[in-house]
């Protein structure tokens, strides 16, 4: 029988789904249907595809690809590790981290349709042996105890109310001294709220962001003690600024490669520069960081 907190994760984990699917209901098709369809357009076999075809909605978040290299490579990845990746989306940075760090790594995500299309892009561009993705929740993850190396998490906690409970499960999972990479939004020294919407938001009701030094207190509660800590909030302005301009020549180009708008639909554009605001004027911040589980 459901706990009243499940309850509570399960009404969460819908509206997640409203935000991040919500193209679908307003299209009438869903969203692995409609990406198929726009890489046909394109002129691509939607079963052969490489990570330079879907690079516009392989990783959904600020830095994209080069920003999952620098955490990989702050985090020290060597090889042979067993990662877990938190807030998979669409499997972008699980792949890169298969393909280029030679990791073994298990996406979780809450968004059904999101776990869907990771499995199909894994396929696609050839990476199914190598990546896995289940849908499901961050906070009870289907893996045992001390099972893993490494767990990676990109612009995820921000949609998280229950942190020290996924946190809790981060600890369980890794081993002693495993490490936590994580890369992420978080509210900024200007008080006033947010320019909505934003890309992890419609509404305030999915945006959990907290300050730097809540997260970091966080973490050493659950027994994490930080490695190397960056504020990287400049250089994700710089890219959101940059991509902005690619993304408005894309949207007229009539054989254009599938976009994050065809994720997040016609508002996209106004969440991107909502996000390029809150970035410049301090109501958000990113971090980038590894913290390394302490104790037996």
């Amino acid at each position: 029988m459901p706990t009243a907190q499940g309850n509570a994760s399960l009404g969460h984990g819908g509206r997640l789904d409203d935000h991040y699917d919500a193209a679908s209901a307003s299209q009438g098709h869903p969203l692995q249907v409609r990406l198929r369809e726009a890489f046909r357009a394109a002129g691509r076999d939607p079963e052969n595809l490489s990570v330079d075809d879907i690079a516009g909605i392989d990783q959904l978040h600020l830095g994209g690809r080069s920003a999952s290299r620098v955490l990989a490579d702050m985090g020290k990845l060597t090889g042979g590790e067993r990662v877990l990746d938190v807030g998979c989306g669409t499997g972008g940075a699980s792949r890169l981290l298969a393909a280029e760090y030679d990791c073994d790594v298990m996406g979780i995500d809450i968004t059904a349709a999101f776990v869907e299309v990771a499995r199909w892009l894994s396929r696609a561009t050839g990476l199914a042996g190598r990546t896995r993705f289940v849908c499901g929740d961050a906070a009870s993850v289907p893996l045992t105890t001390s099972s893993i190396e490494a767990v990676w998490c990109q612009h995820a906690l921000m949609n998280m109310p229950q942190v020290p409970r996924v946190l809790a499960e981060w600890r369980r999972l890794l081993v002693p001294g495993g490490r936590v990479l994580l890369h992420e939004v978080v509210a900024g020294d200007n008080p006033e709220p947010l320019a909505l919407p934003v890309p992890w938001a419609r509404t305030p009701a999915n945006s959990h962001l907290r300050c730097r030094e809540q997260l970091e207190r966080a973490l050493a509660l659950a027994g994490f003690e930080p490695l190397a800590i960056e504020d990287v909030t400049e250089a994700a302005l710089s890219w959101r600024e940059t991509r902005a301009k690619r993304e408005s020549g894309a949207q007229q180009a009539a054989r254009a490669l599938p976009g994050p708008a065809l994720i997040f639909g016609d508002d996209f554009a106004l969440m991107g520069r909502n996000l390029r605001d809150n970035l410049a004027t301090g109501k958000v911040k990113v971090l980038a960081g590894v913290w390394q589980r302490t104790g037996r």
